[in-house]
């Protein structure tokens, strides 16, 4: 995942692992020999454009806004026809009111007419500059309203989160790990996170019948404690 850090010297771009307490529960209980939190990207404005969220302090949402804004009188200014006219209003009475556009409820069709012009398109987290203090909070608050989660893997060698987008099937998920995994799946073996403490383990869910096994549709929840199952 990308998170495009605007207008913020405070927010260095590079690669940032963020903690996550429920990895370090689980890690607790299995004492893995490694653990290993899930990674974002933090970018600059210049690549804003492939980033998946923008992250924005309070004082400078209003930026954001205005470039919209621009955007949407350039194009009004080139005497669009009616479909197109019309989108450009609803945008342009939108963002006068400060909204972003990703909260507009946009369908498929007029995202396209956009063509990906508009920058809070994406979803945008507006963050209070004491928020700057606790990097893996924030980052991991941009994570979660970026249409971000992650699922757990747990055993003798390691701990790990991986990153999925909210929506994701066993079988995408299963590709995070690797596309070996993806090409032979068979069934995902789940634990909910929860079952999972509250049982205090892998093997003791199992007894009190807390795993399920899902098939390839099934729609991945967050801190899943997840093995795949798969043909070699």
């Amino acid at each position: 995942m990308k998170i495009c850090a605007f207008n913020s010297a405070d927010l260095t771009p590079g690669k940032y692992s963020i903690k996550d307490p429920r990895l370090d529960q689980v890690d607790k209980i299995t004492k893995s020999k490694k653990k290993t939190y899930c990674t974002v990207e933090l970018v600059a404005e210049n690549a804003m454009p492939e980033a998946d969220a923008i992250l924005v302090l309070e004082e400078n949402r209003t930026d954001l806004i205005l470039k919209d804004l621009d955007f949407v009188e350039t194009r009004l200014g080139r005497s669009p026809q009616d479909v197109e006219l019309a989108l450009l209003n609803k945008l342009k009475a939108a963002l006068e009111k400060e909204e972003f556009v990703a909260n507009i409820g946009l369908s498929e069709e007029e995202k396209k007419l956009l063509s990906g012009g508009m920058v809070t398109e994406r979803p945008v987290v507006v963050a209070k500059k004491e928020e700057l203090q606790d990097r893996d909070e924030l980052l991991g608050r941009a994570l979660r309203e970026g249409g971000y989660m992650s699922f757990f893997t747990t055993g003798e060698k390691e701990t790990r989160a991986w990153l999925v987008k909210k929506g994701t099937t066993a079988w995408e998920a299963s590709g995070t790990i690797h596309s070996d995994i993806q090409k032979g799946f068979i069934r995902a073996e789940i634990i909910s996170f929860n079952d999972f403490i509250q049982a205090g383990g892998e093997n003791a869910a199992k007894q009190a019948g807390k795993m399920r096994l899902e098939p390839k549709e099934y729609i991945m929840q967050d801190a899943d404690l997840t093995n795949f199952r798969f043909n070699k």
